[in-house]
């Protein structure tokens, strides 16, 4: 099937008679997923509504309260991860599953029962360990799974959606920040930025992929560790590849200096000098170093 994508209809026709194809349009499916240049609608998420609907029934009405629990974490928490490792899934969409998924573990398959629920779904969806009964809080497992995709990116991995990303947006020395461009996709995913840097530190190798003030490449972040020195820096924002290659580190603040921030300056230039720049990628790493980025850990 063909696809077109800024060309005329006479064109579509040529290409397809050319190459024997069908014409299509956008948005369509791939691979079970809404595919389009533009953000899905509610309605391109129904056939995965519609699957946690029909495994409502059936089965969930012979189990027990036990049996009902282990079907809704085995199944209808796990229908929905395919499309959250790609997307960001409406949280109407979120409300509906939960809807199914409290019917399986109150009513079981009687959706219009009217059986109370016996805890709030908040503190059903806790860890056992606090009372719990660890059912997956879909919006934050759609949350930890989609910045694995800020992980790729960070970290450089040799894919071609992050070669375009950085080659398009983040030359010359720019790094995400609160200023969102890109697709709907990317722009859905910088929403987690700040989550995801609450998680991670940095081994620096070249600078390029961190931000000097706000990046955690030290012990903590040097906002953190000299603020009065950050409130009068000229650029809050440079990567620590541009803090480090600078002449002289006075040259980063706006002159003359308080006392204290004269003094942290002194201490950002000695920290400076003991750190020197490679030719390797920064590698960002995650909770104390030990471990990959790893979904599951960050949703704990």
């Amino acid at each position: 099937m063909m696809v077109p994508i800024n060309i005329s209809e006479q064109r579509l026709e040529l290409l397809a008679k050319t190459f024997g194809c069908s014409k299509g349009t956008l948005p369509f499916t791939y691979l079970g997923l809404p595919l389009g240049t533009t953000k899905p609608r509610i309605i391109d998420f129904m056939p995965l509504v519609s699957k946690c609907e029909r495994r409502l029934g059936g089965i969930s009405a012979m189990l027990n309260q036990a049996g009902r629990l282990q079907i809704k974490n085995v199944v209808l928490s796990a229908l929905p991860t395919f499309y959250m490792c790609t997307m960001e899934i409406p949280k109407a969409m979120i409300k509906q599953i939960d809807t199914f998924r409290k019917n399986c573990l109150w009513r079981a398959s009687n959706v219009n029962g009217r059986t109370q629920p016996k805890a709030a779904w908040k503190l059903v969806c806790g860890p056992k360990v606090e009372g719990g009964l660890g059912i997956i809080n879909l919006e934050d497992q759609n949350q930890t799974l989609l910045m694995k995709n800020l992980d790729k990116f960070f970290n450089m991995a040799d894919i071609p959606w992050v070669n375009m990303i950085w080659e398009k947006h983040y030359k010359n020395g720019k790094l995400p920040s609160e200023v969102k461009k890109g697709s709907f996709w990317w722009r859905d995913i910088l929403k987690l930025l700040t989550k995801f840097k609450e998680l991670a530190q940095v081994q620096i190798g070249d600078g390029k992929t961190c931000y000097f003030w706000k990046d955690q490449w030290a012990t903590q972040t040097m906002l953190q560790s000299f603020p009065q020195a950050h409130s009068f820096a000229k650029n809050r924002l440079i990567t620590v590849h541009g803090a480090f290659n600078q002449e002289d580190t006075f040259s980063l603040f706006n002159l003359p200096l308080s006392q204290q921030a004269f003094q942290q300056v002194t201490n950002i230039q000695h920290k400076i000098d003991s750190i020197e720049l490679n030719e390797h990628k920064d590698i960002w790493t995650y909770f104390h170093k030990k471990f990959a980025y790893k979904s599951a850990i960050a949703y704990k």
